[in-house]
């Protein structure tokens, strides 16, 4: 069990939180059409996946509005911002925001996420919340960033999954002079 702070105050997060080079855990979430949306819908792909206690908490849409900005530098990636928010909640959301490149989704009938990705917060009054989380996962479905928030009120390090997706390029030693 981990522990995350909040106000100071320490928050214990239940679950198996993913590590660097972990398989990616599948998943069913919910979009805002209701419709249900595996993991194996973004095979092939580069994955962001933005965990957030609430959408309407100010946190969350921070990170939504700083994930749409990412989304646009990465290529062949999807990003997505998982809450347990309703679809109808996160659809109003898209709306007002006029988010283009983000997915907002539901655990709404995918309560497994909270535990298999290691962000449930088992504390009251907060049971039952996801805490903040930042991980990357590349092509064929293995992490390779995986950062859990020490604080529920701060943001994730976004330069840290950026290098994490998109490693710099090997240098060929017989063209170093």
């Amino acid at each position: 069990m981990a522990t995350v702070m909040l106000n100071g105050t320490p928050i214990s997060v239940g679950g198996r939180f993913p590590r660097v080079g972990d398989p990616a855990h599948s998943f069913m979430l919910v979009d805002t059409n209701l419709q249900d949306v595996p993991l194996s819908r973004f095979y092939g792909r580069r994955k962001v996946i933005g965990v957030i206690p609430s959408i309407d908490a100010s946190i969350g849409l921070t990170i939504a509005r700083r994930l749409e900005g990412v989304a646009s530098a990465l290529d062949n990636t999807v990003v997505l911002v998982v809450s347990v928010d309703t679809p109808y909640a996160l659809s109003r959301i898209i709306q007002q925001e006029g988010f283009h490149r983000v997915q907002l989704l539901s655990t709404l009938r995918g309560r497994d996420f909270h535990k298999d990705y290691g962000v449930m917060i088992t504390d009251v009054p907060l049971s039952g919340l996801m805490t903040t989380a930042l991980i990357g996962i590349d092509v064929n479905d293995n992490v390779v960033h995986a950062e859990l928030v020490s604080d529920l009120n701060k943001e994730p390090d976004y330069e840290a999954l950026a290098a994490a997706l998109i490693p710099p390029v090997p240098q060929n030693p017989s063209l170093v002079a």
